[in-house]
């Protein structure tokens, strides 16, 4: 029954944002005939498609996926949760497949998957709230100050477009000294199934033009459509996102549209980089051009 157990694989596949990780997931998850499931901490909201490159109606009739378009905006969701959801999921799988798709760029709810998350200590809800109280009244820029002064390791690799883990970062070095990155790097947890992890990348400059060339494919398919229809709940936390919040200050009428399509394009290249860094740490994931296919199924036969 253990050897059976092993034999149970979850293929990864991670990398930046617009590398094509979709593409090769459908033609792994195809090639193995088994299910796809998301590890993409925005495509998880049925609200948001377009700004969010969700898979297309065509690619998601192609291949079951799961955890994509689950989830409602006004949903606390959290690399805990995606933890439960996603090992739920694959022990339902496993029933039916020898082998099972994730693919995604979410550093944290992939870690969280392979490994467990850690533990971390109580915060005072008084000193959320004193928190949250300074960020809305003073914004981001204070925000992203005051964690470059008190968690700088959070300020270097943690999610800085993010209000709600960036508030929850700075709540947690206020009461324990320590980032909350610390409390991420201990003891793993050992899975009853293999994982093999495959990391897909491109020339710097090609990934730029990929990423530059999706931004106005999205702004051609009507993001700013998308983004107005959205705009009474702009102040939800899945809504502080890139795409999302620089169209927002479009309409707000604090920057042109011009100068909103390119901040996005400058935040989604500066996300992509941080993606970079945090999965070239992970020493078991093998790097492939995202064309690379018959390299990567012989790597997984192996």
């Amino acid at each position: 029954m253990e050897e059976r157990k092993k034999n149970k694989t979850v293929i990864l596949i991670v990398g930046p944002t617009a590398v094509g990780k979709t593409a090769v997931a459908i033609q792994l998850a195809q090639q193995f005939h088994t299910e796809i499931i998301s590890a993409d901490s925005r495509q998880c909201f049925k609200e948001l498609n377009i700004g969010v490159a969700r898979p297309s109606k065509e690619e998601l009739a192609m291949v079951r996926h799961h955890f994509i378009a689950s989830h409602s905006i006004r949903d606390d969701v959290t690399a805990v949760s995606f933890e439960q959801f996603a090992l739920q999921k694959v022990t339902n799988l496993f029933s039916n497949y020898q082998q099972v798709i994730m693919v995604g760029g979410t550093g944290l709810y992939i870690k969280a998957f392979c490994e467990g998350l850690d533990a971390i200590p109580e915060t005072e809800p008084l000193l959320r709230k004193k928190i949250i109280a300074k960020y809305d009244k003073q914004g981001m820029e204070w925000l992203c100050n005051e964690l470059k002064e008190k968690d700088p390791l959070f300020f270097q690799q943690g999610e800085m477009q993010n209000p709600q883990r960036m508030i929850r970062a700075l709540e947690v070095v206020e009461t324990t000294g320590q980032s909350i990155l610390y409390f991420h790097q201990k003891q793993s947890v050992k899975r009853n199934f293999s994982i093999i992890k495959l990391g897909l990348n491109l020339p710097r400059e090609e990934l730029k033009n990929r990423i530059d060339a999706r931004v106005d494919a999205m702004m051609n398919e009507g993001l700013l459509d998308e983004v107005r229809a959205l705009k009474p709940y702009q102040n939800l936390n899945a809504l502080q996102t890139v795409g999302y919040k620089e169209l927002f200050a479009y309409l707000d009428n604090k920057m042109s549209l011009d100068e909103a399509i390119e901040r996005i394009k400058i935040s989604t290249r500066q996300y992509a980089k941080r993606q970079l860094t945090w999965f070239r740490k992970d020493k078991e994931i093998r790097w492939f051009h995202p064309e690379q296919i018959k390299e990567m199924l012989a790597y997984i036969s192996r």
